[in-house]
């Protein structure tokens, strides 16, 4: 990630979710949630609704993209997202790490787009299970 300080004029999360429309941000915090040694399973949920909230803002969240959010937010609700942390820490038992790259293909013009409003990811507190 870059190395840039917050500006103090506007909210964190505003920055925060002006800096996850690049690509190689929103990859980089991403992986540094599940790179964790300590996970608190909220914060994944949360940077990952972070991440969609970004895209909704660009007008460039498929519904496939969608779909699949509403699936992983509701595994991540009812398993706390013991499932991913298990096989990050099995990956690195086996010697691999986990990383999260930038698909050269990210944000396709022929891609489906589809159109939330802000108000449907109902962000929750970090600390929330």
């Amino acid at each position: 990630m870059k190395d840039v300080k917050a500006p103090t004029s506007h909210s964190y999360r505003e920055y925060l979710i002006e800096s996850l429309k690049e690509a190689e941000e929103a990859a980089g915090y991403i992986g540094a949630i599940l790179e964790e040694k300590d996970p608190e399973p909220a914060l994944l949920r949360n940077a990952i609704r972070n991440v969609i909230e970004a895209r909704i803002r660009m007008n460039a969240l498929s519904d496939s993209a969608k779909d699949h959010h509403e699936k992983l937010d509701q595994m991540l609700t009812a398993s706390a997202g013991l499932e991913i942390y298990s096989f990050v820490e099995l990956l690195e038992a086996l010697g691999f790490k986990l990383g999260i790259i930038v698909e050269d293909s990210e944000l396709r013009p022929d891609s489906e787009l589809t159109q939330i409003e802000e108000s449907q990811l109902s962000p929750e507190p970090a600390n929330a299970s």
